[in-house]
């Protein structure tokens, strides 16, 4: 089931601009003179990688050095100058490496200038003084630089599910790849990535066993992090039932910055607030109710953003209901729930407002500056429809009907509005009428269909895909 759920998974996420040059051609178990040599006789090369980089970039060079030894037995060597011989070199276009390797016309640079989370691989021959030959992996940004990096995890032979599913890794002793350049280009959709949602009672009881804790923290979230980004994704919303990301550990939001993850909050926890933060303090908050509690609300919007700044947080506006219910109670369709529907939509422009103009003083940036993401989850799809909007730049988030069919898609006028489209996609479902829990049913020619005919209809801004406990059944 679990090798099932990474193909749906990289179905979501891995939709790339194909801009291969020459296969890779990785080669196990032989070498040849006139391919480049990455492992020989169990022994790797060694990994290169400016020590002035990105701390993500390090992280995941240091990844790198631990696949080797999953296949080999023997870990690469990190160094931070130029050996001798051949090499494995890693670098952003502002690695003082990957300059000099442009400066000297040895890489095209202008492949990733000015691109988006893209790598370059290609093999140089006398790359830098002392060096004969190495494979050099650079990358327009950090992320691009990762992805490349993980790539090459993989093609030795190491799954981006070794740790999450177990998926074996087959050991070598040899290991070459072809001479030439290779990149996937940029990613077709900005954010990309998974929401962990009704993670009772598998995965708390699984991290609770594994780490000792009621919640998860940095450790927990760093092997997910990695997951994430060793499949192409670069988002989350986090575990939201019971845990509290900001709140349960401060080192939760430092590692997903750190390793180059964009958080979000759910469709339900606007400005970057969990809702247990508000939950665990309701009798010194109050009602979850923006008309009668106004000042408390906006007050812990405002610390919301304050945490945020400094990040790449993509902030969720607007409202609903406490945990994730309807704004005002039950649902219903005679004139009374179509009234209030109407107050509701009142109340929602003024959320707007006041949302935008906290983002405003907190940052000391227009709120356009500020990315911001209004999902039109269940009932507040039906205020759109009904002609609730919000401003140009930020991004409208539609969703399936919990059960893998797209409720709704923007037509041709829609497509214009500036701020982009997403998707918020499930193949976990808690709520009325009935749960959906098995991800080994999910039928992946549906997935597949609805997905597909969704990015036709220029939904390409976010991709969220509800993942549920991610370790199921553990």
């Amino acid at each position: 089931m679990k090798k099932y759920f990474g193909l749906v998974f990289l179905l979501s996420i891995c939709f790339l601009k194909a801009e291969a040059i020459d296969n890779k051609g990785i080669t196990f178990g032989s070498l040849s003179p006139d391919r480049f040599t990455l492992l020989e006789s169990g022994t790797p090369n060694a990994i290169l990688v400016d020590e002035q980089e990105d701390a993500g970039v390090k992280i995941a060079a240091g990844n790198l050095s631990e696949d080797f030894k999953r296949v080999s037995g023997k870990a690469a060597d990190l160094q931070t100058a130029p050996g001798s011989g051949r090499m494995v070199i890693v670098g952003t276009l502002k690695s003082r490496y990957i300059k000099e390797l442009a400066k000297a016309k040895k890489i095209d640079a202008s492949q990733l200038e000015g691109k988006n989370e893209k790598y370059l691989m290609t093999v140089v021959s006398s790359p830098l003084k002392g060096v004969d030959e190495a494979l050099v992996i650079a990358g327009s940004d950090k992320r691009g630089t990762i992805y490349g990096i993980y790539e090459l995890s993989e093609q030795i032979g190491v799954s981006p599910w070794y740790d999450w599913a177990d998926v074996p890794v087959i050991p070598q002793k040899n290991l070459s790849i072809v001479r030439g350049s290779y990149t996937a280009g940029e990613p077709v959709v900005k954010y990309r990535g998974i929401f962990l949602n009704d993670e009772a009672p598998c995965l708390t009881g699984w991290v609770k066993h594994t780490y000792g804790t009621n919640y998860g923290d940095h450790r927990f979230y760093a092997r997910v992090f990695e997951l994430i980004l060793r499949l192409r994704g670069n988002f989350m919303w986090p575990a939201m039932w019971g845990w509290s990301f900001y709140a349960d550990d401060p080192e939760n939001s430092r590692t997903a910055n750190e390793m180059g993850i964009i958080m979000g909050t759910s469709h339900h926890e606007p400005m970057a607030r969990n809702h247990q933060e508000w939950a665990r303090k309701r009798k010194e908050y109050g009602a979850w109710d923006y008309v009668s509690n106004q000042a408390v609300i906006d007050r812990f919007f405002r610390e919301g953003i304050e945490r945020a700044v400094g990040t790449e947080d993509l902030i969720t506006i607007g409202m609903r209901g406490d945990g994730d219910t309807p704004m005002g109670g039950k649902e219903g369709e005679d004139d009374k729930y179509v009234a209030r529907d109407k107050e509701n939509m009142r109340l929602m422009e003024k959320i707007f407002r006041n949302q935008r103009r906290i983002i405003k003083e907190v940052t000391g940036k227009a709120p356009e500056k500020r990315p911001q993401v209004w999902a039109l989850y269940k009932e507040v799809q039906r205020f759109y429809d009904m002609g609730l909007r919000v401003p140009d730049d930020v991004i409208m988030l539609l969703s399936d009907d919990n059960w893998g069919n797209v409720r709704r898609l923007p037509n041709a006028e829609e497509r214009k509005h500036p701020g982009g489209w997403g998707i918020y996609y499930h193949v976990d479902y808690v709520g009325a009428p009935r749960n959906t829990k098995w991800l080994n049913v999910t039928p992946i020619q549906n997935m597949w269909e609805q997905l597909q005919l969704t990015y036709d209809y220029g939904v390409d801004k976010l991709w969220v895909l509800n993942v549920g406990d991610l370790k199921p059944m553990e």
